[in-house]
């Protein structure tokens, strides 16, 4: 809309992160996603009302929220904010002691916003959410990486590179910042290569411990090494996705529900290049929806989960996550979902994506 241009640039703020509180939730998501950002600025016509965060939409969508509906419909009635007439040393001290992401700044009088802070330009790289998240990881690294010959003919698929390291290296240090130190990581294929690249590595802030497999046993499979083992939560990856996700926030909303497994989804959006057609008793036309746009939940290859799980996984056995996952659920188990935004989701499996984030920014 062009009226949240031109006070976009009143206000001299680049990015297009304004947004109007008629759009829907599925418009939010796709603009964060272009832009880069975690959190927009809305408001009604020239008003400004309050801010909308990724973990405002994910904890819509995990209430079953349509994505159809507007922004308004989920909007926080209440946000901390500053007004002009505080110094910039107490707004900063504000958003420090309060942890919020962002510090919109209004005239007291008109409630006009003036200025905006966020947490990033402030503090850097100074994590928003305290405490660590000291739990094991296990990364899936035994696979043959088959969807990215002829490369992984050469090196194996978790060392392919994106940027200036291996991909399951760039796995392990996104985890390993919010305080995981311990890593397990199954290997098979090519397995003396991985081993050499990490024994190279000097000052490792994370210790880690290889589990063979002697032959392949599917994406969970070889967790049956870690019977006893592990003995908290933890998480389990495969070594080809990278997911720009705080996962403090997946573990809050895994133990709050009091699931035994949590799986990361990433919103995926898809368009069908033609018209649609919806019939009805006796195959009468009802309806021609034209190149609709559908939303799908998709499995990221990310997971967390309870230490009670590995007695449920056969030893020495090609075992899927999927099996584990339809073992849960047999049992009464609690299987929850939590989702991503796509563009926070980034697969390498394929040749096609390799080439299209040969470089991403976690």
């Amino acid at each position: 809309m062009a009226y949240l241009d031109d006070l976009r640039n009143k206000l001299g703020i680049k990015q297009d992160n304004f947004i109007d509180q008629s759009d829907s939730i599925l418009v939010a998501l796709k603009k964060m996603d272009k832009e880069d950002v975690k959190l927009l600025m809305v408001f009604d016509q020239n008003k400004f009302k309050s801010v909308l965060s990724i973990g405002d939409i994910q904890r819509s969508i995990i209430k079953n929220t349509a994505l159809e509906k507007s922004i308004a419909e989920i909007l926080r009635k209440k946000i901390t904010v500053c007004f002009s007439d505080e110094n910039f040393d107490e707004v900063k001290a504000k958003m420090l002691a309060l942890r919020t992401e962002c510090m919109p700044v209004l005239k007291r009088s008109s409630k006009e916003l003036v200025s905006v802070y966020f947490w990033s330009d402030l503090f850097d790289d100074k994590s928003r959410l305290e405490g660590e998240l000291d739990l094991p990881l296990v990364v899936m690294a035994g696979g043959q990486g088959t969807r990215l010959k002829p490369i992984t003919h050469i090196i194996p698929k978790p060392l392919v590179p994106i940027n200036e390291k291996p991909i399951v290296e760039t796995i392990i240090n996104s985890f390993n910042k919010l305080g995981c130190k311990q890593v397990y990581m199954t290997v098979n294929y090519k397995k003396e290569m991985i081993k050499f690249y990490f024994d190279q590595i000097k000052g490792k802030k994370y210790n880690l411990e290889f589990l063979n497999e002697d032959k392949p046993l599917g994406t969970a499979g070889s967790l049956s090494f870690l019977k006893d083992k592990i003995t908290t939560s933890f998480f389990v990856s495969n070594c080809d996705i990278l997911v720009k996700q705080d996962y403090r926030e997946v573990l809050a909303y895994h133990k709050h529900n009091k699931n035994d497994l949590t799986i990361l989804s990433a919103l995926s959006h898809y368009q069908i290049p033609y018209g649609t057609l919806v019939t009805g008793d006796k195959g009468q036309l009802v309806d021609i929806e034209e190149k609709p746009e559908k939303t799908f939940m998709i499995n990221t290859g990310v997971y967390l989960l309870e230490p009670k799980l590995l007695q449920m996984i056969p030893e020495d056995t090609f075992f899927h996550m999927t099996d584990l996952i339809e073992a849960i659920r047999k049992s009464n188990g609690k299987v929850g979902v939590y989702p991503v935004s796509g563009g926070s989701w980034v697969d390498i499996g394929q040749w096609k994506d390799y080439q299209k984030h040969i470089k991403v920014s976690l």
